[in-house]
């Protein structure tokens, strides 16, 4: 592929997945929209502009949440925890008794030393107190301990429940004696711990089971019904209702617009496989691109505005339109990319995805193929009426399960499917025109009128130089079958043929296919002059097609049907005058182009071949398929199909298209003998004089005179 031809790819490439991402990942500001955030206060009063009713994700989280503060922890008995706390209270005592007979130390040393306790906290006023004490009073608070503490721990304490047992240690301790009863109150509560702890795993689980067990949960406005009011604090809830009612203008989500890029990506890497699979065409064509850029970038607009609304509006978004627009000017090959293209599209915008996704592709399809090329007005409606069907079915396929509509509301459904038939329809019909306009696109309808006979440029042609018109008409018919055998357009080769010679009109007497009389203008001529008169046929013709605004695509036709070809005739008796050194051939060459399409190539085709076999007359199929392989070799060799995608295999289903039809034009005539008396005719004739149908139809006729300069 050319430099030239890349860049344009990568250019139309490049605008098309910045076009599609801005549509997938922007929410475009519009009015009606706010930009809010949770916390903010509302600045009026926010109603809803329909009735809705959705599965909030706010108050099925908020119910999960509810459902799961009422799972309490779930606690397990920890083992040996009473025995152990009994042990070591005896292990303190032992350590206490050793320090209150520790005559070595003194009392600050002492209550550092009881302080320093890693599983026992006690206060400097309990530890003192424990100190003060004589032995017999210190031997009944380590008699108390251990009982009192045995009875507590049979009971269940948890960590959320230890400071209330710790509370109720004085009414398990049983000494008169204040000093003695503190002491002990205090070991005890030092030596209490939790003797049932928590499980982390059996509580989450119970709490998973309470989430799951939680139905979604919806929210209903009724239209008009105020969302917020002015000057309450928005919540998760508020900005959920405006979201779901498309009131919400969000920020800029980068995660959004990375998944809307790469989607735009792949999309964009699939036109571009199919073009560089179907050659570059397309892409030297800028008016086909440039059309398909424009119907993808109005359409998508279209779709953001209309597709996530979650209202009736969805149903009425013309696809429709746009692929029978491209099945008819572009081929079915982009109808069916622009189909996918516009499915994904349609699948992200849609609040609902699958049903308006298949609700819009399927009646796409449905109507491009029932409008075709779009030749007669009446294949519009056929194709309006085959979407409304193909509407009212989906409709109906998606709804019927659900069941949840009245009867209004199948019928605005069903409304909405027919009104989409006849509006993709209308628009379609309009935009023939409209872009056959705007793009110089030769469209069928565009062809059709100018097919007419009644078209002012073939009545001059009619008028004034009837041989070519006929000529025309003879190449139209040879090359729209070949157009036909080798997948090229039949009807815009057709229509090209009939104007390909239309500069002959402006003079017409210098061809010889007009001259009635038999006169040669060209005998008062040098072949220099000969020449140009005959190549400006070229010249002529274009400024006749620019006068009568043909399209662009029949301009083709007549400025690439001679090529580069060579004047023949008149370069010959040139150089029989000056010499074979004293002619230059760009004299007597036309200015091209080559012809760049099947379609051009397959008129200069028909033209030359046409031409040929009526002037050499051949007498059997045989002679016509000489001449006509002779003249393809010669384009051939020549170059003059060069830049034609015609292949070696199509060339030569054109000669046996092209031996069959001219073999069947020109066939030879039976020569009859003259007759030498005149017949009398009786006015009442015998029977047996009266010779047989058969034979009547049998007996030889007279030929037409020819002219030896017919055309």
């Amino acid at each position: 592929m050319p430099f030239a031809t890349r860049f344009k790819a990568l250019a139309y490439g490049a605008v098309f997945v910045l076009l599609t991402t801005l549509v997938l990942a922007v929410q475009w500001p519009t009015s009606g929209r706010y930009a809010l955030t949770v916390g903010e206060v509302s600045p009026a009063d926010i109603r809803a502009p329909r009735s809705i009713d959705y599965i909030s994700d706010t108050l099925t989280e908020e119910a999960r949440q509810q459902a799961e503060r009422r799972v309490a922890d779930i606690y397990e008995p920890v083992r040996r925890v009473r025995s152990e706390q009994v042990d070591r209270a005896g292990e303190i005592f032992t350590l206490i008794d050793g320090l209150r007979a520790d005559t070595s130390l003194s009392a600050a040393q002492k209550v550092e030393a009881i302080q320093e306790l890693p599983d026992v906290q006690l206060e400097i006023a309990d530890i003192a107190s424990l100190l003060s004490l004589d032995d017999d009073a210190w031997e009944r608070v380590k008699g108390e301990v251990p009982g009192a503490l045995n009875v507590i721990l049979l009971g269940e304490i948890r960590d959320t429940t230890l400071a209330a047992a710790r509370r109720r240690v004085p009414s398990y301790i049983d000494l008169r004696d204040d000093t003695e009863a503190g002491v002990a109150i205090a070991l005890v509560r030092a030596l209490l711990k939790p003797n049932m702890l928590p499980n982390a795993e059996r509580t989450q689980a119970a709490r998973d089971e309470a989430r799951a067990a939680v139905a979604p949960q919806t929210e209903q406005f009724a239209a008009g019904e105020i969302i917020v009011r002015a000057g309450d604090l928005l919540t998760a809830r508020h900005i959920e209702a405006l979201e779901k009612l498309d009131l919400y203008q969000r920020g800029l989500d980068m995660w959004r617009v990375g998944s809307a890029l790469l989607i735009s990506i792949v999309l964009a890497a699939i036109f571009g496989l199919y073009i560089f699979r179907a050659g570059s065409e397309d892409l030297a064509n800028p008016r086909r691109l440039s059309l398909l850029l424009a119907l993808l970038a109005g359409f998508l607009v279209l779709a953001k505005l209309m597709v996530p609304n979650s209202t009736l509006l969805e149903y009425f978004f013309p696809l429709s339109a746009l692929t029978m627009l491209i099945a008819a000017l572009l081929g079915l090959p982009w109808m069916m990319l622009v189909t996918i293209y516009f499915g994904v599209v349609i699948g992200w915008l849609a609040s609902v995805p699958l049903p308006i996704t298949t609700y819009a592709t399927v009646g796409a399809v449905i109507g491009a193929l029932v409008v075709g090329r779009g030749e007669r007005t009446s294949a519009f409606v056929r194709a309006g009426v085959a979407i409304a069907l193909s509407n009212i079915l989906i409709v109906a396929a998606f709804a019927m399960p659900f069941a949840n509509l009245d009867l209004a509301g199948y019928v605005q459904l069903f409304s909405a499917a027919v009104v989409n038939g006849a509006l993709a329809a209308s628009l379609t019909l309009i935009g023939f025109y409209f872009f056959g306009a705007i793009f110089d696109i030769a469209t069928p309808l565009r062809l059709m009128e100018l097919s007419r006979p009644n078209h002012p440029l073939l009545r001059d042609l009619v008028t004034k130089a009837p041989g070519t018109y006929h000529h025309s008409l003879l190449v139209s018919n040879l090359a729209e079958q070949a157009a036909e055998a080798v997948g090229a357009d039949p009807f815009l080769t057709r229509v090209g043929a009939y104007y390909h010679d239309v500069g002959k009109i402006v003079r017409p007497h210098f061809f010889v296919e007009n001259r009635a009389d038999g006169v040669d203008p060209h005998s008062q001529l040098d072949p220099w002059s000969s020449a140009q008169i005959i190549i400006t046929h070229i010249k002529d013709g274009l400024e006749l097609a620019k006068k009568h605004k043909l399209p662009h695509r029949i301009r083709d036709f007549i400025a690439e049907h001679q090529g580069t070809g060579l004047v023949r005739f008149f370069y010959v008796k040139a150089q029989e005058i000056a010499g074979p050194e004293g002619v230059d051939e760009k004299d007597f060459r036309y200015p091209g182009p080559k012809p760049r399409s099947k379609e051009t190539a397959l008129l200069m085709l028909a033209d030359s071949c046409e031409s040929a076999v009526r002037a050499t007359r051949p007498q059997s199929r045989d002679e016509v398929d000489e001449v006509v392989r002779k003249i393809i070799n010669q384009k051939l060799i020549e170059g003059e199909l060069s830049e034609s995608p015609l292949t070696l295999q199509d060339l030569e289903t054109v000669r046996q298209v092209f031996v069959r039809s001219l073999k069947g034009v020109h066939h030879p005539r039976v020569v009859y003998p003259e007759v030498t008396r005149q017949p009398q005719i009786s006015s009442s004739p015998a029977p047996a004089e009266i010779a047989p149908p058969s034979a009547a139809a049998d007996s030889p006729r007279p030929a037409p005179a020819e002219s030896p300069n017919a055309a």
